[in-house]
């Protein structure tokens, strides 16, 4: 078995710039640390329990994403989560649904059509249950 310390999702955006105005601005999220310097230095976001880099630059125009890949970020509220966002200018690709599994999710996009899921796990869904607890 690999012996895992740490993990992370790694993009590289087209436009380091506005996927940092994004992610650091739009969406809020703290930001673990920076390196580099200049218009493609990295940034690593804190996202929960790992984390997401934005690094480099991706020299070919944005393709559709694989339909499989996803962000899957959990919050707290997917209502206020959607207001928030939408009040930033944050396109909503789907407004917040409860889906048949339970969660309630919305849907919205990185500038460069990367899909995220916004996740709220209601209080009596069974991912919530901790036995013994």
């Amino acid at each position: 078995m690999v012996h895992v310390l740490s993990s992370r999702t790694l993009l590289r955006p087209t436009d380091p710039g506005r996927s940092r105005a994004f992610y650091g601005e739009q969406l809020g999220l703290a930001v673990s640390r920076e390196f580099g310097t200049g218009e493609e230095r990295g940034v690593v976001y804190f996202l929960g329990g790992g984390f997401l880099e934005l690094s480099g630059r991706s020299r070919t125009p944005p393709m559709p994403p694989a339909p499989a890949v996803r962000l899957w970020l959990q919050v707290p509220d997917v209502a206020a989560a959607h207001d928030e966002l939408r009040a930033k200018g944050v396109e909503i690709v789907r407004p917040p649904v409860k889906e048949p599994w339970g969660l309630v999710e919305m849907w919205i996009a990185d500038p460069d059509g990367t899909p995220i899921v916004l996740v709220e796990v209601p209080a009596d869904h069974p991912m919530r249950y901790r036995p013994g607890i």
